[in-house]
């Protein structure tokens, strides 16, 4: 598993708090040719940080069992298709078969249309097989709110460009729990989101989030200076309610509290995430999770061993110095997680699943009086052969269910 953080934006969106640096549109072909200078340094320094983690690459690929790229940001589909193929390149010298069983990149609406199915059918040749599109919104007002770059029409369009070019994988990203979202907005966004191929197909995978505020976004800072309040409880959890019901009724399968895909269609890479699987992230801004000791099965331990979570920091300039020196000390940073913590992050991310975990790990750490009183209310259901999960008709306090037990 390896993830790779393209730091680049045209422009914030209201709500996001990842790292990513300005790459304004240049009409000058001065700006312009900065501009491309500045992504040939990006994709010359992420070659350097690939091959100084040779090593740690190619051990995360053979013990993840899960060969899967992501290219997420920020916003990958600013940059040429250059840059992709330099990171292919330097993967393939270190050992990475091309091959990959998903291979993600994560485009804006308006890149797509800018720069049309060529560029589409680029992604593909490279090897791409899934596209993360990230609409949010059908409506006009609520998407200038958000500070996207697209309206409506633009994300249809681009849409029909993917199929046109022969993308087979699409998902699309939708926000809920805004307050000027009303309810039956909320529905016209999922029937439009049901409808938006020109060919008759649904989407084959869905993510939706409540909006959240985090800190040090644009959201956060409206939030402190009073002009802006987030949605109530009863609204977020009754759209989500909403979300659940309609997408049930489409088919789709609703394997982790936010995500939901056609049968077939689960993402694998973000699956693996749920998992607890070692991953690699490259990049300003990117984490890591290793093992010194691990084989095929994350928590089927060697002799000795050692998890850790590794990180880059979010600084583009610094981390391109690193790479021009070869050394990333500078920006990277991490630390080593006790037995204890790897236990507590495999429960809060299995039980966001539909797959659960077995009741024998979470017997092995959490309180065994609060399993049983969860189990008691139906907070927690039993799976067939052993498994324990939060049913869908309490994911919405999921987070509550899991504190309760750990």
């Amino acid at each position: 598993m390896i993830y790779v953080h393209v730091p680049f934006c045209r422009s914030f969106c209201t709500y996001c708090d990842f790292y990513s640096e300005v790459a304004p549109k240049c009409r000058q072909a001065e700006d312009a040719a900065g501009q491309n200078n500045l992504f040939e340094r990006f994709a010359d320094a992420l070659a350097v940080e690939i091959r100084a983690r040779k090593k740690e690459i190619q051990s995360v690929c053979a013990a993840s069992g899960s060969r899967t790229l992501y290219i997420g940001g920020g916003t990958p589909s600013v940059l040429p298709l250059g840059v992709f193929r330099k990171v292919l390149k330097t993967l393939k010298q270190v050992g990475v078969s091309e091959e990959f069983a998903e291979f993600t990149v994560e485009v804006n609406p308006e890149d797509i249309v800018e720069k049309g199915i060529a560029y589409v059918e680029g992604l593909l040749e490279l090897g791409v097989n899934r596209i993360s599109m990230g609409v949010q919104s059908f409506d006009d007002g609520i998407l200038k709110w958000m500070n996207r770059r697209h309206d409506s029409a633009t994300a249809v369009k681009a849409y029909q460009i993917l199929e046109d070019a022969g993308v087979r994988n699409i998902s699309i990203d939708l926000i809920f729990g805004l307050p000027q979202l009303s309810d039956e907005l909320w529905r016209e966004t999922l029937d439009k989101a049901l409808t938006i191929s020109s060919r008759g197909m649904l989407p084959q995978h869905i993510s939706s989030y409540q909006l959240s505020v985090e800190p040090g976004s644009m959201l956060a800072k409206l939030v402190e200076r009073s002009k802006w309040s987030e949605a109530s409880d009863e609204l977020c959890q009754r759209q989500y309610n909403m979300l659940c019901d309609t997408l049930a009724a489409a088919g789709y399968h609703h394997y982790e509290i936010s995500n939901f895909a056609q049968p077939g269609h689960e993402a694998v890479h973000n699956s693996a995430y749920w998992k607890h699987i070692p991953y690699i992230g490259l990049g300003p801004g990117a984490h890591s999770f290793v093992s010194s000791g691990l084989d095929a099965g994350i928590f089927r331990r060697k002799a000795s061993f050692e998890y850790k979570r590794l990180w880059n920091e979010g600084k583009l300039n610094e981390y391109l110095k690193a790479g021009e020196c070869g050394d990333f000390s500078s920006v990277s940073g991490g630390e080593t997680l006790d037995e204890e913590q790897i236990m507590m992050e495999k429960v809060m991310l299995g039980l966001r699943t539909s797959a659960g975990l077995q009741e024998s790990v979470l017997r092995g750490c959490c309180d065994a009086a609060a399993l049983d009183r969860a189990l008691a209310t139906g907070d927690l259901t039993r799976l067939p052969g052993g498994a324990i999960r939060i049913p869908e008709s309490r994911f919405f306090v999921s987070d509550n269910i899991i504190s309760s037990i750990i």
